[in-house]
This record gives structure tokens, sequence and C-alpha cells, in this order.
């Protein structure tokens, strides 16, 4: 309680700690209400300030669950958003600080702060969508193969299954559909006059993903290490295969479905508006990746749960927003694609063949 005390005594110069009590000891008899788990256990301190005043503060922590708190950034976001709300609402018992706890258990305030930052370092390389765009126009090079074999062979090492908290899983399959970033959040992200994609046609893709939600339970056994963003535009390359990536996501953990799609359908997208682009080479590219990546793993059942993943990014290819030069005859032909595949009971490889021209 040191810390608490010492806390409390910079907010309130002078102040004389009366008495510590922890909030979520409740010691009524258990009945239907009464609550089997929480965010935390909060204590509630009472102090006599310096003009001899009585009142209390309640200091709050948060821990890890399976309801969207398991990664710390969840917990901090939570936190923030405390306190940037609770003096907004009528009534509500106001946020007098918000702040870090140490590792040696010291706390900091973080109440003025603004916005976050982050410092990370540097690798030289190009950015791998170069190649696609090179390819898409001039054909691919045994350069490219042995690319996109370090990219696979990467996949394959990366995507170790994790034997612990089977809520990950669950977790992943709840931000692909539902979140901000997700399937629920890119359709959001449409104008209602998106030539290919009007709402009719957007609300049965949301709903065909909805319903894979409850197709993927059972699955919690494939949750592995993820990159959760591995595109073209977040990996470098140096040299021959030398290979860097960027910006990863999703905390670490989710399906590995993921990772493939986000690199797969990229062959697609390069070669939907370059006539003869699938014919020179990103057709190959395709076959290869998936190919590659089941024999070195033995998970014959990717493609029986890719379906929402590549769903998923397909919606974020054909939305306007993020790639506003797609062909409004490429973005038709892209979810055409993705309402055959959201059909099916696996992806069929082959039918990425008749949607570049």
């Amino acid at each position: 309680m040191d810390a608490i005390r010492e806390l409390v005594q910079r907010r309130y110069p002078g102040a004389t700690i009366l008495a510590y009590e922890r909030l979520g000891d409740d010691e009524r008899p258990a009945d239907a209400t009464t609550k089997g788990t929480g965010y935390g256990v909060p204590v509630r301190v009472v102090l006599r300030d310096g003009d001899g005043v009585e009142h209390a503060v309640v200091f709050h922590t948060a821990r890890a669950d399976d309801f969207g708190h398991d990664r710390r950034a969840d917990r901090a976001a939570a936190m923030l958003l405390a306190y940037d709300t609770y003096g907004n609402l009528p009534r509500h018992v106001p946020a007098l600080d918000v702040g870090v706890i140490t590792r040696s258990g010291e706390l900091r305030s973080i109440a003025d702060a603004t916005e976050l930052y982050l410092l990370t370092g540097w690798k030289p390389g190009r950015l791998y969508a170069e190649d696609l765009s090179r390819i898409a126009d001039s054909g691919a090079t045994p350069r490219d193969l042995r690319r996109l074999d370090a990219l696979t062979d990467y996949l394959v090492q990366l995507h170790v299954r994790h034997q612990g908290r089977l809520a990950l899983y669950t977790r992943a399959v709840r931000d692909l559909v539902g979140s901000g970033e997700g399937i629920f959040g890119m359709v959001d992200g449409y104008a209602a006059d998106v030539p290919g994609a009007p709402p009719p046609r957007l609300r049965r893709l949301e709903e065909r993903c909805a319903g894979w939600r409850w197709r993927l339970r059972g699955c919690e056994p494939r949750i592995a290490r993820v990159h959760g963003d591995f595109h073209p535009f977040n990996l470098l390359f140096d040299g021959d295969a030398e290979l860097t990536l960027l910006d990863a996501s999703r905390g670490g953990m989710g399906e590995p479905a993921d990772d493939v799609t986000a690199l797969a359908i990229n062959f697609v997208f390069f070669a939907l508006d370059t006539p003869g682009a699938w014919r020179r080479g990103l057709g190959a590219l395709w076959h290869r990746l998936w190919t590659r990546y089941v024999n070195a793993t033995s998970d014959h059942e990717l493609l029986q749960v890719a379906a929402p993943w590549l769903a998923w990014r397909a919606l974020v290819i054909a939305n306007p927003r993020w790639y506003p030069n797609l062909s409004t005859r490429g973005r038709d032909r892209l979810l055409s694609w993705i309402e055959r595949v959201l059909e099916a009971p696996r992806l069929e490889l082959h039918g990425a063949d008749e949607v570049a021209p």
C-alpha cells in the first residue's frame, strides 16, 4: 500500500491515510445476482486532507481476462477511456488521475498526456508491393520465386501453435468480424454510392461473415503466433531474400489463415486491373504460396477456415477509402469471388484463376 499512499499524498499534500478497504470483497451469501468475476479489485482509501476534511478515493487496476482485456493495450485503453469520459456524465464519480504502474511498483501519472508515441528501429529495403507491381507489368523472375519462398518459409516458422489460452482464438475471430478494423468496421467505412458495392450487397457479405463466427467454433486449438497484418506494404526486402517486417498487429496471436490470406489476396489485387498479370506470374505466386505452406505445415484445415479472413482483406481492398484507384469492374469481380468463397465448404484455390483478367 506504500505506493498508493504516496500517490494519494501527491494528490492531497498533507493528507493522512485513515483506512484501506478492498471493494471486491463481498461477504453476502451468493445468489443468482452475484458476479462470478470482475475486471479488478478496487481499493477505497479513506483520508483526512490538509484542511481536516475526511473523504475517500478509489484506486483501480485492471486484470487480464478473455472479454477484450487479454492484452495490456486493452487494459490501458480502458483506463484512458474512463479518465476521458467519466467527467462527461452527469452525477458520475470524477476521474482524478490516470497513470502507470512501473516494474518497481511506482505509480506515475500520465493525466497530462495527450497522445502516445512509439519509437522503432529502421532497416533498409524496398516494399514487396513494388515487386508485385513490377511482376504485374513485366512478369516474374527467378528472384521473385525465391522471395515468395522466403515469405512462405517465414510464415511456416512464425506460426507456432500456442498451447495455452484458447480464448485468444475466440478473441481473434471476434476482432475479425466485429471490430472497427475488422469486417464490421470495413463495411461501415463504405460510402452509400460505391460502384459495385451497394449497401444491400455489403449487408449480405457481412451476414455471411458473421455466420462464419459460429463455423469457426471448435477451431480454438489452431491459435498460433501471427504477424496480424502480413501484406506487401509491411514487408521489406533487401537483396535477394533478406526480409524485414513492419507493423505487427492483432496482439501477435490468432489464426494462421490471417497472415496467409493477407499476403495471398494481393496477388489477385495487383492483377485485377492489369490484363495478363495473372498469367505473367501473379497466379503462379498465388498457387505456390498455398501449396508450399500447406506442404510444409501439413495444415490441410487451413483451406476450410480461410474464407472469412480472405473476405475481410477483400473488403479492405474494395473500399475506395483505402484503394481509390481500383476499377468498378475489378471491385465487382473481387466481391463476386468472395461471395462464392464464403458459401463454399473450403477455399478452392483455382477459383482465383477466374477473377483476374
